[in-house]
Order: C-alpha cells, then sequence, then structure tokens
C-alpha cells in the first residue's frame, strides 16, 4: 500500500498537471493565444478581440469544466464506495439518464427555462434513479454488483428513450438542448455554475465527513456496525452527496459518463483503498480526464469539435469492457 508521502507527492503531481490543463484550455480553440494575451485578459482587460474571446468563451468553459469534472469524478467515488461495485458509475446506473429526462421535461414541457429552476428538477431525477438502482440491484443475498448494473442500464435505457421521444413532439422547442443532450461545456456560461456551487460545496463536505465510516462498511455491515457506524445515517448523507453531485453536473453540462467510472479506479491505483486519498484524488483526476476530453475533442474534426461527453464515452466504453473480464470486478 502506497505510504502517506508517496501519495501526497502524487497530489501535487496531479494538482499540477490540472493547473497545466487549465492554462492549456484557455489557450487552445479555432486559433491559438499567446499566454502573454491570456494574462492581460485576465488582469489588463481591454477590448481586444482574443481578449473577448477569452473572457467570454474560453474562460467559461474551462471553469465549467473544472467544477463538473469535479461533480463526476467525486460521484463516481462515491457509489462505488457505497455500493461496493467497482462498475458503478452515475452514467452506467442511470443515475444522469434520471436527471437529464427530468430537466428535458422542466425545460421543454413546463418551460422552466432558468437552472435555479431546473435545477431541482436534475436533483429530483438524480435521486429518484439512485434509489431504483439500489433497490433493483439487491438481491437475498445483498447487492449484486451485476444486477445493479442491469437495472441501472435499463433503467437509463428507458429514460433516455423517454426523453428522445419527448423531443421528438416538439423538435423545435427542444433544439437548443442538441449539445446539451450530447454531454457538453462548450457555451456554458458561468450564470450556470454560480447557482448550483453551494450544493456541490454541501456535497463535498458530506463526502468528507462519510468517507471513514465507508472506508469500515468496505469490510462488511456487520464489522462496521461493531466499529459504531450508524449504516443508515452514512447511505443517506451519501446518497444525498450523490444527488447534488451528479444531479448538478447533469444540470450544467447534460449527461456525461464514464468520468466516475474510470477516475476512482486510477485513485484506487495510487492511493489504494482508503476512501480519503481516493475521494481527494478523484476531485484532481476528474478535471483532468474532462479538460484533456475537452481539449482532444477541439481537434479531431477540426474546424467542427465533439462534445467532451461523446470523447469521454469513447474512452471509457473499452475501460468497462476491461473491467468486467478483469476476475476481481464483482467486488472493491
Amino acid at each position: 500500500m502506497p505510504g502517506p508521502r508517496r501519495r501526497l507527492l502524487g497530489l501535487v503531481a496531479a494538482l499540477l498537471v490540472l493547473l497545466a490543463l487549465l492554462v492549456l484550455s484557455v489557450m487552445i480553440g479555432s486559433t491559438a493565444i499567446r499566454p502573454s494575451v491570456v494574462w492581460d485578459a485576465l488582469f489588463h482587460p481591454s477590448a481586444d478581440i482574443d481578449q473577448f474571446a477569452i473572457r467570454d468563451y474560453r474562460l467559461p468553459r474551462t471553469v465549467v469544466g473544472l467544477v463538473v469534472g469535479v461533480a463526476l469524478g467525486l460521484s463516481g467515488a462515491l457509489i462505488q464506495a457505497l455500493t461496493r461495485n467497482p462498475l458503478a458509475d452515475p452514467g452506467i446506473l442511470g443515475v444522469h439518464a434520471g436527471a437529464s429526462f427530468a430537466v428535458t421535461v422542466a425545460v421543454g414541457v413546463l418551460g422552466v427555462r432558468d437552472i435555479r429552476g431546473y435545477m431541482w428538477f436534475a436533483f429530483a431525477g438524480a435521486l429518484i434513479v439512485t434509489l431504483m438502482a439500489l433497490a433493483l440491484g439487491s438481491t437475498r443475498h445483498g447487492r449484486s454488483p451485476v444486477a445493479m448494473v442491469l437495472a441501472g442500464v435499463c433503467v437509463g435505457a428507458v429514460l433516455g428513450g423517454a426523453r428522445e421521444a419527448l423531443q421528438l413532439t416538439n423538435p423545435d422547442a427542444f433544439d437548443a438542448m442538441r449539445s446539451w443532450n450530447a454531454g457538453s461545456i462548450v457555451g456554458r456560461p458561468l450564470d450556470l455554475v454560480w447557482p448550483i456551487l453551494p450544493f456541490l460545496v454541501v456535497a463535498l463536505v458530506l463526502a468528507l465527513a462519510v468517507s471513514g465510516p465507508l472506508n469500515a462498511m468496505a469490510l462488511g455491515d456487520e464489522l462496521a456496525a461493531a466499529q459504531g457506524v450508524r449504516l443508515a445515517h452514512t447511505r443517506v448523507l451519501a446518497i444525498i452527496a450523490l444527488t447534488l453531485l451528479a444531479g448538478g453536473a447533469t444540470a450544467i453540462a447534460g449527461p456525461i459518463s464514464f468520468v466516475g467510472l474510470m477516475v476512482p479506479h486510477v485513485a484506487r491505483w495510487i492511493a489504494g483503498p482508503h476512501q480519503r486519498w481516493i475521494f481527494a484524488y478523484s476531485v484532481l483526476l476528474a478535471p483532468i480526464l474532462l479538460l484533456a476530453s475537452d481539449i482532444l475533442g477541439r481537434f479531431v474534426m477540426h474546424p467542427r469539435e465533439i462534445p467532451v461527453g461523446v470523447v469521454t464515452a469513447f474512452v471509457g466504453a473499452p475501460v468497462l469492457i476491461a473491467l468486467v473480464r478483469r476476475k476481481k470486478a464483482s467486488g472493491l
């Protein structure tokens, strides 16, 4: 098991990589912009067209990628720890589908246009599908990882089909949601982030609070209860945090899958099984993956761009297949 010094050095290295990607995300686009221009745009603003592109488009896009990445990575780590299922991910278990379907109903049917209104639908959809996945994945002998994944895939497919059918009833009304449905951080203003940011901060605090009990629960409910862990209390707090993270990320950027699946595995390979370290690494590694995928999506079909949700799906699908084929993929 890695020692504290190695874990800390790994966190510092991940932080440096993240900072480098934040700078690259602002600099790289249809045209490359020099670092000096980025600096002037942030600290010496003017009417220069490059500065306008940075302040109004690239900087918000980068901040959204950072916030959404943190939410996706931590939600994936939480759901894997909560279910003791290495194949769990808010996308695979249908949580993102539940949130996105609820947002589609709010925006397209009820006419809710402000994120302060439809974020509550995203939270509700994420919560309902999370509870459904946990219930449908339960058997007489406890929760089955395979049954939970199958249940989540089925629920996600049904809700995805219902969302598509709903959008076909009025294509003009749902036209503005096309890029959002693919999972994209392009054109997302910072006004979408501020209302949800307090909920994400609350989720971060809750995740930190349950990290210790989740460590004990990894050994089994009986041993955790013997150590004084309040199982129901821990699960409720974890589900609340998961709902806020997954629902908030979906409300901002649409359904982006596989980030929450891949990142916690990498975090465990680096830091070992301790949940606090896994959560810390996930908070840094997930935005690294998301921003790197977004930068890659700007070049694959240049001058057009591929939504980041499509890029992460291309990367994540082979990872899921590899995890399923592993002998120990049924438990953490």
